[in-house]
C-alpha cells in the first residue's frame, strides 16, 4: 500500500481551539478526516487533539489554532505546549518523525515521552507493533529503569524502540531487547 503523505491527505486547514484540556476540533467534517488519519480522541462530541499532534499540523499547514478567538503562531503554540508539559517539544520531534515515514503514533502506556506506533497502513485495523520512548541526547537514564521499561512493553506484546534526539533535532532510533551477560569468574589462561 503506498502511503500519502498527511499534508496530501488533507486538502483544507482545519480550525481548532486552544484549551487547558487541549486542543479541541469542533468541525465534524474535520473530526471525521482527522479520526480516519490517527489523530486526536474523540470526547463530548468534539475531537481532542494532544499538543504534538496540533504542533505537527501546525508545522504541515493544516491547522490553524486559536485561543482567545485569536489564531496563535506555531512558536506560540509550542511555547505554550511547554508550559503544560516539558517534554512537549521531545515529543513533538519524535511524532512529526513518525508521522514522515507513514506510521501512526498515538499516545504510549505512560513511559515518558512515549507512543505507541502502528505499522504503516495497520492503523485502526491491528494493534501497535512498537513503543517507542523518547531519550533527549545526553539524558542518562539508570539502567535497571531501562531494563524495566523493556521488560514491561515486551510483556505487553509489542516491541521496545528508543528513540534518541540529537542536539539538532534528529531522532535515532534503537530497538531494545532483552539481554543475558554471562559473567565468567576464572581467570583466563593469558592472566
Amino acid at each position: 500500500m503506498h502511503e500519502i503523505p498527511v499534508s496530501e491527505e488533507i486538502a483544507e486547514v482545519i480550525s481548532a481551539s486552544f484549551t487547558k484540556g487541549g486542543i479541541i476540533v469542533k468541525d465534524q467534517n474535520a473530526q471525521s478526516l482527522l479520526s480516519e488519519r490517527g489523530f486526536g480522541d474523540k470526547t463530548n462530541g468534539h475531537l481532542t487533539l494532544k499538543d504534538y499532534e496540533a504542533l505537527y499540523l501546525t508545522n504541515i499547514g493544516k491547522l490553524k489554532v486559536a485561543r482567545n478567538k485569536k489564531t496563535i503562531s506555531f512558536d506560540e503554540l509550542a511555547a505554550l505546549a511547554l508550559e503544560r508539559e516539558p517534554n512537549a517539544w521531545t515529543g513533538f520531534l519524535i511524532y512529526r518523525d513518525l508521522r514522515s515515514r507513514g506510521y501512526v503514533p498515538k499516545e504510549g502506556f505512560g513511559f515518558g515521552s512515549d507512543f505507541r506506533v502502528y505499522e504503516r497502513g495497520e492503523y485502526g485495523t491491528k494493534a501497535a507493533k512498537y513503543l517507542v520512548f523518547g531519550l533527549n541526547e545526553g539524558m542518562e537514564m539508570p539502567l535497571r529503569e531501562l531494563t524495566r521499561f523493556v521488560n514491561e512493553i515486551r510483556r505487553m506484546g509489542k516491541e521496545a524502540i528508543v528513540a534518541v534526539i540529537e542536539r539538532r533535532g534528529e531522532v535515532i532510533y534503537y530497538r531494545l531487547s532483552k539481554a543475558r551477560f554471562k559473567v565468567d569468574l576464572q581467570p583466563s589462561s593469558s592472566d
